[in-house]
């Protein structure tokens, strides 16, 4: 095989994942309680304090405490995500308003100078799965890929019907690529060697996790010697669902 066709595909550790699991859900209840306490006597404090520079005061410990109870939030839903709720729907129709909804948040962050997105989906492919998890692990993949530290230009989303009744979402961009360090730890939260963007925080945890709650995988690869990334998200067909004879194409 020629080299520039090689790839670097990692999986997620399956005993390590466990092992964060376990750390974030314990975490997240600890921190959770004080949290709760703060939030309780600082809002006691506002209804009686009238000096505008301590209200000032009192409002900023609030703010910063509820940014951290959606940070613990992220954490309780890679630790223990709700269950599915599972609708019936199509990827096609799907996934178009979520690139148009990430792409207009990455505009409003970063300007104009974003990833061109192109959308390619020739059949109609149906999943049974939870409408909204399905779309957040898209969403989460798709801002991961619009951050300029990945230096993309463009940006194609892929789905494809394959084997074993599955359908393959392929999200491949032209940017720089990730280190071997970064590729192990990809997955990982509170992962600090990563840069800007790559999965800093919980939004390819919660990805992972919400697709594996599906029976689905994700992957990820890259050439050994151009730039570029592409995630794989293998997910399990609708019931009924018309598969094609892979020997005939």
């Amino acid at each position: 095989m020629n080299s520039k066709q090689e790839t670097i595909s990692i999986h997620p550790d399956d005993v390590r994942m466990a092992s964060l699991v376990e750390f974030c859900a314990a975490a997240g209840h600890e921190i959770n309680n004080p949290l709760a306490v703060i939030l309780g006597r600082v809002h006691l404090l506002l209804k009686e304090e009238h000096d505008p520079a301590r209200r000032q005061s009192l409002e900023t410990i609030a703010g910063q405490a509820l940014r951290v109870r959606d940070m613990i939030g992220d954490v309780m839903v890679f630790a223990d995500p709700p269950s599915p709720q599972t609708t019936r729907f199509s990827v096609r129709d799907e996934i178009p308003p979520i690139i148009e909804s990430q792409l207009a948040i990455a505009r409003r962050q970063f300007g104009e100078e974003i990833p061109q997105v192109q959308f390619d989906c020739h059949e109609e492919i149906f999943l049974e799965a939870d409408r909204d998890q399905f779309l957040t692990v898209i969403s989460e993949l798709l801002r991961n890929t619009l951050h300029p530290s990945t230096a993309a230009t463009s940006v194609q989303i892929e789905v494809l019907q394959a084997k074993d009744h599955h359908c393959e979402i392929h999200i491949t961009d032209d940017g720089r690529g990730l280190t071997p360090e970064e590729m192990q730890h990809l997955f990982d939260p509170f992962y600090s060697g990563r840069q800007a963007g790559r999965g800093l925080g919980f939004g390819l945890s919660k990805a992972y996790r919400l697709a594996e709650l599906h029976q689905a995988t994700i992957e990820v690869k890259q050439n050994s010697e151009e730039c570029g990334l592409q995630f794989i998200v293998n997910w399990p067909l609708a019931a009924g669902q018309a598969v094609p004879d892979m020997n005939k194409i």
